[in-house]
């Protein structure tokens, strides 16, 4: 099992930054990727990006290139996510999520961190 530990969310208004952090531990040798997913309010949950662990690949959905970065700290085993020049349809639960083969299909997921942009 890998546990999973998000923090850094909160309120920013519009044009302001974030980081999230998502801590992971137990079996972390067994994460191939890691990836931020986010649920809007009567929305599903959607894939925002996603890293290889251990290639540090990246991918990201075209609405937030340019404006969020992935990174990770394989020492500490920590997961970031960098956003800046936040909008309000940006407000959501994000979910950090680890993953034994791609990043679109997590095993297993943390607690969700609130995510709120006003306008």
């Amino acid at each position: 099992q890998v546990q999973l530990v998000e923090s850094g969310g909160g309120l920013v208004q519009a044009g302001g930054s974030l980081r999230l952090s998502c801590a992971a531990s137990g079996r972390t040798f067994s994460v191939n990727t890691m990836g931020w997913f986010r649920q809007a309010p009567g929305k599903e949950r959607e894939f925002v990006t996603g890293i290889g662990w251990r290639s540090g690949d990246k991918h990201y959905i075209d609405s937030v290139k340019g404006r969020f970065t992935i990174s990770r700290d394989t020492v500490k085993n920590t997961l970031f996510l960098q956003m800046n020049s936040l909008k309000p349809n940006d407000t959501a639960v994000y979910y950090c999520a680890a993953s034994r083969g791609d990043w679109y299909n997590p095993d297993y997921w943390g607690q969700g961190t609130q995510v709120t942009v006003s306008s």
